[in-house]
């Protein structure tokens, strides 16, 4: 092994400078048996690297190679497999667990007291050594003894002793060398006689050495002798100290004392200091000032000094009771004491304060109800502003009633609501008879059936009452029209009488000056109902505080029977307080009470307003959408929002019902079998519809629900105006269908709706459509037996027969077709176009100019039958010299002459 070991050191490495430490003969466990080495090694370069290499002999000859190389750091675990017992097997763990058998036990107890070693040198690392006996790891000579053949002394001792012996030299110990070899130039050259030197050197040295220690006995003596004097008067200070501390025992009794009696000073001025601050605290936030307690007693809560000494008063005494006192306050008994009065002072001043604000709600709703006679004969609402100034006052008393005294400040809202509910209720009430008065008087006013409106109450009452019974007469009126039938040469005229205005309008009551009357009413009556509901719904947050703290629930009223016996939309307060979840929503069901009649009384005008005209829901539409509109972006939760939100939805079902009732009345249209058709009613009707919609629709918020009502109408009057002309027995189905369709495509034209455009290119395809149709069959007639020639001639040419041999059939040979040509001489043509014309003049109606039209499209169909059948004439009869009796000049002549004399 010896010698296996010095040749791994010279052939592997020394080239590497690296010295070899330890090493075992092992191979693998559990595989066939292939030797090798293993290695613990060192470099010689500082840093020192300790690592384990697996050497292999070389299968090609004898010389060794590096097999593999591990990190001495990298290894984890030592496995020796049994401490007790000797076992060749050992596991070394680095990345992973490597298996290895050992030649001998002694060799691997060797190598692992190697690795045991040099970890613990150069590594410090905790590598966990299992298995492996204690007493290898701490007494290594004995391990090595163990080592038969004197093979481990080899291996594991001699270079290990090398190993701790050797020790390299310091930066001062080379400069002392190199120093020393320069002074002796011949050290290199001659190392033998600087050696002897150094000898002689180190001798002289050492005497001087001993000579230098014999001299310092003498002061080794000397220094004795001073010692033992020093211990001497140590002895004797301790003496001194000894009585000084007997005499000093008695002062320190009296010191003690005097300290215990500082300190017990000391607690009592603390306890003084501590006293005086709680008496402070109780003196500077549980004092309410005289001033104050009379103000809370007997200020006046009428005059603005009066309010705000009560205010001031009210928040002192505010603070003064809700105090953060500290414990063991409240057991004193002055503290209580003015608790008490806190407490009677807060009583007594609620109860001031809630039997003035009761006066004072129910003075001004008496008051107020004293000047409703001067609004009755205008159409406006009393304000309230004054009131609301006036209580305003008093909002932050309210605020310390609502956090001192909830139930008072309970009884305070509920008293409000009440009478403020009467007073709107009465106002509201007659503010909308007013309105319906004016409303109902536009279509009164040209049968001068109402007189000036009286002022009192009373009379307003009756004047209602006449209202709605002549409201009804006016729709029965409006439906008798509806029931008239349409007879004689003017039956167009009755049908438009019959089908008066699509929505309840007879020629007669309402015009357009009429509906803006009406519009600006149904205005005046939102803008006066808009500021005081704004008005009202403000005051309540500012007077109740009801936008600043989290949500409070102020009683209301027990609902109420209605006159009907029905209970009122008001929920019962337990309700109230489950529901509720936001200080708006209490705001709003405040409102809901106050103004409980608005919703009511605006249902009534909508719907008095719809039975004067059904066309009044167009203006009550727009309006309403835009006062919706403005009251959602000043809050979309307010009382206003929701209410007029729920007033549209009827709004919007009236309109629905105007337009349903325009389509039900053209389903329902009949025409005389007598008389020409003409422009329909519900045709013109559409047109006026269209003409008044626009112009009140104009930049309007509720646009949609427009552009929907024009589809539906102009769907039902496409097929409605088919349904007629398929019935109509006098008139032509083309010319009906050609006049109103060209009367749709102009309305649409000029009035340039968006949404219809595509119904405006149909209309104007179904009257051209219907234009050439009627324009075909009507020219069939003044050349008729030529026609019925020439269909024959295109039949033979259809069924096979060559066109230059169609002369030779019987039937169309050249004499027959000069027969038929002189049936039609120029005169007899032009007598038979004048009697089109006048066939035409009857079938067309006058409103709609389309005579002329017709006639020149006339013109253009008769000059293609012309030239069709002179060029069937040179196909068919070719070199025959057969010509048509008169030319296309004398056409246009005969034409021209016939629109000219009519």
């Amino acid at each position: 092994m010896t010698a296996i070991k010095h040749a791994l050191q010279r052939d592997i490495f020394t080239p590497n400078d690296e010295r070899l430490l330890g090493i075992v003969n092992v191979c693998k466990a559990g595989k066939k048996k292939k030797n090798c080495f293993l290695c613990a090694t060192v470099t010689m370069e500082r840093p020192v690297q300790v690592k384990v290499v697996k050497v292999k002999k070389s299968d090609k000859g004898d010389f060794y190679k590096r097999q593999q190389t591990w990190e001495l750091r990298d290894l984890t675990e030592v496995d020796a497999k049994d401490a007790s017992k000797e076992n060749p097997e050992f596991d070394l763990h680095f990345e992973k667990v490597y298996r290895w058998v050992a030649s001998s036990a002694a060799e691997k107890n060797s190598f692992i007291s190697c690795i045991w070693k040099l970890n613990q040198r150069y590594l410090r690392k905790k590598v966990e050594f299992v298995n492996v006996s204690s007493q290898l790891l701490e007494e290594l000579p004995k391990a090595e003894e163990s080592v038969p053949s004197g093979e481990s002394q080899s291996v594991a001792g001699g270079d290990e002793d090398a190993l701790d012996d050797y020790q390299e030299l310091s930066t001062r110990e080379e400069q002392d060398i190199e120093g020393m070899m320069e002074m002796c130039e011949y050290a290199v050259s001659n190392a033998e006689g600087f050696a002897e030197q150094l000898s002689r050197e180190l001798q002289v040295l050492d005497g001087a050495n001993i000579q230098s220690i014999m001299a310092s006995e003498k002061q080794v003596n000397i220094l004795m002798q001073l010692l033992d004097e020093a211990l001497g008067e140590v002895d004797t200070i301790e003496g001194k100290l000894s009585s000084y501390e007997e005499m000093l025992q008695s002062v320190k009794e009296q010191m003690d004392q005097i300290s215990q009696s500082n300190r017990h000073i000391q607690i009592s001025n603390s306890n003084n200091v501590k006293l005086l601050d709680e008496i402070q605290f109780l003196v500077n936030y549980m004092d309410l000032s005289k001033g104050h307690v009379r103000a809370l007693q007997e200020g006046d809560l009428t005059s603005p000094k009066g309010i705000e000494a009560c205010i001031n008063a009210s928040e002192a005494l505010s603070q003064c009771m809700n105090v953060a006192l500290r414990p063991g306050h409240e057991k004193l008994m002055a503290v209580t004491q003015q608790q008490l009065l806190f407490a009677e002072l807060r009583d007594t001043f609620a109860r001031r304060l809630t039997n003035h604000l009761n006066n004072v709600f129910v003075h001004q709703g008496h008051d107020q109800s004293s000047t409703l006679s001067q609004h009755t004969a205008e159409l406006s609402l009393p304000k309230h502003s004054p009131l609301h100034r006036d209580l305003l006052r008093y909002s932050k008393l309210m605020e310390w009633l609502k956090n001192t005294h909830r139930e008072k400040y309970e009884g305070l809202s509920r008293t409000y609501v009440d009478y403020m509910s009467r007073l709107y209720e009465r106002e509201i009430k007659d503010f909308f008879e007013v309105a319906k008065i004016k409303m109902a008087g536009t279509a009164k006013e040209a049968k001068g059936k109402f007189a000036t409106l009286p002022r009192k109450e009373s009379a307003l009452k009756q004047e209602t009452e006449s209202l709605h019974g002549s409201s009804g007469k006016l729709t029965g009126s409006t439906s008798s029209l509806n029931k008239l039938t349409v007879q004689g040469s003017n039956s167009r005229r009755s049908q438009s009488s019959s089908l008066l205005d699509m929505g309840n309008m007879s020629a007669s009551d309402l015009d357009v000056a009429d509906r803006t009357k009406f519009d600006k009413i149904f205005e005046q009556v939102l803008s006066e109902l808009e500021p005081l509901c704004l008005a009202e719904q403000d005051f309540i947050s500012k007077f109740f505080k009801l936008q600043q703290h989290p949500a409070v629930l102020p009683p209301l009223p027990e609902p109420e029977e209605s006159d009907g016996g029905t209970p009122s939309r008001i929920p019962r307060q337990a309700e109230h307080r489950q529901s509720l979840s936001s200080e708006k929503d209490v705001v709003r069901l405040m409102m809901n009470k106050i103004f409980q009649s608005i919703e009511t009384e605006l249902n009534s005008l909508i719907a008095l307003g719809d039975k004067v005209d059904s066309f009044n829901s167009l203006y009550m539409l727009v309006k309403m959408s835009h006062h919706v509109w403005t009251a959602e972006n000043v809050d979309p939760a307010s009382y206003l929002s929701t209410t007029l939100g729920n007033v549209l939805v009827t709004v919007k079902r009236n309109f629905d019902k105007c337009i349903s009732a325009q389509i039900r009345q053209m389903e329902e249209v009949k025409i005389s079998k007598k008389s020409k058709v003409g422009i329909l009613l519900f045709v013109t009707g559409f047109e006026e519809f269209a003409e008044l919609a626009e112009t009140i629709f104009r930049n309007a918020e509720r646009r949609g629900d427009l552009d929907k009502a024009y589809v539906k109408l102009i769907r039902a009057v496409f097929v409605n105006v088919e349904k007629v002309a398929n019935e109509s027995q006098k008139t032509p189905r083309d010319v009906v269908m050609m006049e109103n369709f060209h009367h749709i495509f102009s309305t649409l034209s000029r009035l340039k709706i968006s949404c219809l455009d595509a119904e405006r290119r149909e209309a104007k395809h179904k009257y051209t459509d219907h234009l050439q149709s009627y324009v075909i069959n009507s020219l069939g007639q003044p050349l008729e037996k030529l026609n019925h020639f020439f269909e024959g001639v295109e039949a033979r040419v259809a069924q096979g027969v060559r066109e230059e041999e169609v002369s030779y059939q019987l039937a169309f040979n050249k004499q027959e077709l000069r027969k038929v040509i002189k049936e039609y001489p120029g005169k007899e043509v032009k007598k038979g176009l004048d009697n089109l014309y006048k066939k035409v003049d009857k079938h067309l109606c006058e409103e709609e100019s389309l005579l002329q039209v017709v006639w020149h499209s006339m013109q253009d169909e008769f000059i293609r039958q012309y030239k069709h059948f002179e060029d069937l004439i040179g196909r068919c009869y070719p070199g025959s010299g057969i010509t048509m009796e008169f030319t296309i000049q004398d056409m246009l002549e005969y034409f021209s002459s016939i629109a000219q004399s009519h």
